[in-house]
């Protein structure tokens, strides 16, 4: 397979699937985005038979030193290590910073993989299709009684994003990197094709738009640049399925089937197949847009920063276009942070000490600032940090009004169904390579899911 996959609008595209490219020990890759294999199956041995009995923090000393396994999401290594002296001066406790894996997946096998060793560390990331995967098998804690002790204002915590972690009642991890997808558009193109400056309002208004943008970008480019791959294509097909009126579940029960549904998958299908097709992707959407191969992208909030400083022309940025319902269509997304299992109570005082360090409103607006992903502290959005950032750019406050304003709760059945993420990509990428109807595709997705979801969820709750 050619390192640079580009996909022309009209033209039929069939590829290995992922599941056979790594039978034959490649790695598959589409949109950017690294193809994780599924984790361990939910329970288990290790998984603990009941609740833990709650620690007294009271009695706890801190630990004096701990690790953090990340993947510096948004390139922020440097910002994390700059975090970590600040902590280490203020509190005199080490903070060793691993860098566990390239992306949220990556990390998550490790931390998987490393279960019941010494390796395990005190903090790690945990993203939104990962952590409840972590909470069932008992790897980590609910954070609410340690964040008590600690005074940790969860209050100031923006709800949506903070509850995102929440399972019967308790919070298992903080926030951390979190976003939304965002659209992007090239100012310039959207100038020569006579657009107006804004995005779209709706997916019909960027079908209508996607004749002028034809004629303004490369012959091998495409109205609409959008990347397929695990961790990705689910998350932006929620606000298209949303948007029809339909959803991938209601709970645990899988709704594929419902006419609803079924025009999503297909709208998706027309939007890279076809003579009408506005839509592509290549190996790296990202850069592609910023070369002017595409005239606009959707993307993570996370990337804001990085365009900003790579783009050649002026960048806009938009809510995700509306489909014909109306209501909040936008998915959050990201990752939070954890405490760890399988430690003394001690390591998890200094974990949750560091935590909250990490979160703090300063470090999170820093952390904003840096890299384009949300404040996860309300006084930051509407502190003096993030205020004169959106006054010199404005570009950061569309990510921050469309989470407030557009956002809902992702479907069980990608976020906490093991494996539910890959089946759903591989369901898509049927869609999308090769050009496959919803009816034909979504039968065997939801049998996929179901048993999934039998097999490795529903003994456990």
């Amino acid at each position: 397979m050619s390192s640079t996959i580009r996909r022309v609008p009209g033209a039929a595209l069939r590829l290995p699937s992922r599941r056979n490219v790594l039978a034959l020990g490649g790695i598959g890759i589409a949109g950017g985005l690294i193809a994780a294999c599924g984790g361990p199956a939910l329970g288990g041995a290790d998984a603990p038979e009941e609740p833990a009995a709650s620690t007294d923090w009271s009695g706890v000393e801190p630990a004096t030193e701990i690790t953090f396994w990340s993947n510096h999401p948004g390139n922020t290594k440097e910002l994390e290590e700059e975090y970590i002296a600040a902590f280490e001066e203020e509190h005199g406790i080490s903070v060793r910073l691993v860098t566990a894996g390239a992306n949220y997946d990556e990390v998550a096998q490790r931390f998987q993989a490393a279960a019941g060793t010494d390796e395990i560390p005190e903090l790690v990331i945990a993203s939104d299709v990962w952590w409840f995967r972590y909470m069932v098998n008992g790897q980590i804690i609910p954070v609410d009684d340690v964040f008590s002790h600690l005074e940790v204002d969860t209050a100031d915590y923006v709800e949506t994003l903070y509850s995102d972690y929440v399972y019967s009642g308790q919070h298992f991890a903080a926030p951390y990197a979190r976003s939304t997808p965002l659209f992007y558009y090239n100012k310039d193109l959207w100038s020569q094709a006579g657009l107006p400056d804004r995005g779209p309002q709706t997916w019909e208004e960027l079908q209508e738009w996607s004749t002028a943008l034809r004629d303004v970008v490369p012959a091998d480019g495409a109205p609409l640049g959008n990347g397929i791959g695990p961790s990705w294509s689910a998350w932006w097909f929620s606000n298209i399925i949303w948007g029809q009126g339909g959803a991938m579940s209601e709970e645990w029960d899988v709704t594929l089937d419902t006419p609803e549904a079924l025009t999503a998958g297909n709208f998706v299908r027309d939007m890279y197949n076809g003579e009408n097709a506005f839509a592509s992707f290549g190996s790296d959407t990202n850069a592609d847009f910023a070369g002017g191969l595409y005239a606009s992208m959707i993307a993570s909030t996370g990337s804001l920063a990085g365009l900003l400083e790579a783009a050649p022309f002026e960048l806009g940025t938009a809510y995700l276009p509306d489909g014909p319902v109306s209501g909040p269509n936008v998915p959050t997304g990201g990752t939070g942070v954890a405490v760890a299992a399988d430690k003394t109570p001690e390591q998890q005082l200094a974990a949750a000490m560091f935590l909250k360090f990490l979160t703090a409103t300063d470090n999170t607006a820093r952390f904003s600032q840096t890299t384009g992903y949300m404040p996860v502290r309300t006084s930051a959005i509407e502190g003096d940090i993030m205020s004169a950032l959106y006054e010199e750019t404005p570009q950061f406050l569309t990510s921050v009004n469309q989470l407030q304003e557009k956002t809902r709760t992702q479907d069980y059945v990608r976020v906490f169904t093991p494996g539910g993420d890959q089946i759903l990509t591989d369901g898509l990428e049927r869609i999308v390579l090769n050009g496959d109807s919803a009816e034909d595709v979504f039968p065997n997705v939801t049998s996929e899911l179901e048993r999934a979801y039998a097999d490795n969820v529903e003994p456990y709750l």
